[in-house]
This record gives structure tokens, sequence and C-alpha cells, in this order.
């Protein structure tokens, strides 16, 4: 939904506004058309922003149609309540990848002995959960991410790479389930009917299971899930690229929600 500069692919003089700023600088915009939508989409449903994003990361962003009552943050290891982590569900979840296999200290340490400076610039701890590198894309070991994939899926964990990310996760964490939760609680309360469905968009492989599991999914024609050639029977691709498909996803989420 959200997109740099790096990312805005042929846009051309599309208005934007920008919805994230780090230490005051500008860094993720939108097109203005879709931020105007956007706020039109919290009136025929319950929108639930979904991310990889650290609490704090996702605290930077400035969403037109916000406050949330819900979001998913952490790649679905935190559900934030009107901007708070839910540590109910916090606590199952560290139970689970607890049980699932490696701890993130295990699971950390290797990755330490197979990287270097030469095509890692970071590697950053996110929310006591999972663990990412940044990289630079053409440097880095061919073989790596298969290899190193491989090796955590022995131990409860898996990695995929986005772009200049390299996300190391536990199998327990999983943006689908922090959906289902969202959706349950909110069907408990009345808000949602029983027959309301789940629309869902996202571009990498960490949001696949999430697509999967929608009523109706959404993809853009760009980014890892592009690049795998991704599909499935629910899922629409955009035609844009780019920030435009941001907003052409926009549009099909209004066009599609009230039917």
């Amino acid at each position: 939904m959200i997109y740099s500069r790096n990312a805005f692919s042929a846009a051309g003089e599309v208005p934007m506004v920008c919805v994230e700023h780090l230490e005051g600088a500008p860094l993720s915009f939108m097109t203005t058309a879709a931020a105007l939508r956007m706020q039109s989409l919290t009136e025929p449903a319950a929108v639930i922003p979904t991310t990889t994003r650290t609490v704090k990361q996702f605290g930077r962003i400035q969403l037109p149609g916000a406050p949330w009552r819900y979001a998913v943050t952490s790649n679905g290891g935190n559900i934030l309540v009107d901007g708070v982590p839910d540590m109910r569900w916090r606590i199952e979840v560290d139970a689970e990848v607890r049980a699932g296999g490696a701890t993130l200290s295990e699971v950390s340490a290797e990755l330490r002995t197979r990287i270097d400076d030469a095509w890692v610039t970071k590697l950053r701890l996110a929310d006591h959960l999972f663990c990412y590198l940044v990289v630079k894309p053409k440097a880095v070991p061919e073989g790596f991410v298969t290899e190193w994939d491989a090796w955590c899926r022995q131990r409860g964990w898996s990695a995929s790479q986005q772009g200049r990310k390299i996300y190391t996760m536990p199998l327990a964490v999983c943006k689908s389930r922090a959906v289902a939760e969202v959706r349950r609680r909110l069907w408990e309360t009345g808000e949602l009917a029983g027959a309301a469905k789940t629309f869902a968009a996202g571009d990498g492989a960490l949001d696949a299971e999430m697509l999967r599991s929608a009523d109706f999914a959404i993809r853009p024609r760009h980014g890892e899930l592009e690049q795998l050639n991704w599909t499935h029977p629910n899922l629409t691709i955009t035609r844009a690229t780019g920030i435009l498909a941001g907003e052409e996803i926009i549009n099909w989420f209004l066009e599609s929600a009230p039917a």
C-alpha cells in the first residue's frame, strides 16, 4: 500500500502524499487518489493493517483511515488493539515458537556465522520474534537463501528474500493466524456477520499464506510473489506495477467489499 521513492516504478507526475517519515525525512508515499479512497474503505469493511514491520516501525506510518481498532504487526507476532500490543496473543505466539524448534538466539547465532560485510549491511532482531538482513541484492552469494532456508526448516523456521531484506522467521509467526484471530474477535462482538468475507493484499512470500487463506486476494504485478510467479484460485493480479498498483488494489477493495 505504501512505497519508497525507489519503488515508485513508472508513476510519472502522479500526485503523491507522504505517509511515513524517518528522523524527519519523508520515506514512504501513496498516490493522493489511493489515500483518499482508503479513507472511504473503512465504511463498508473492517480494515486491518497487516505488516511484517515491527510495532515501532508501524507506528511511524500515518495510514489514511486511522485510528485503527486492530492492526497486525511483526508478521502476525503482535496484534495491536487501539495501538497497544495484546499481551495474551503475544504470550501464545511465544509459546508456540518455543515449542516449534530453535530459539531466536540460536538461529541468529548460526546466521552470523554465514554472513559477511561484503554483502550484508545490517542484521536486525525484530520485536524479539525474528531477524532479518539488509543486503546488497546483487552481491548475495548464489544459493544462500535456499541453503539457509533448508537449515531453518529443520528447526521450525523459514527464510525468504524481499528486495534488500532477507527474513528469517519462525513458522509459528504467521499473518494468516493473526488475521483469523482478529476476524474471530470481530465476529464474537457482532461487528462482523458470520458470512462476512475476508479480502487480503500482499506482495511477498511472507504474505502467501494470508492470501491463500482469504476468501479473495490480490497481489501487485511486482515483488517477491511476482518473481515466484505465485498464484492461487482466489487471486487477482494487478495490471499496474509500483505505486500505481497500490492505487489499483484500493480500487479493487472498494469494488469488491460491498458486493
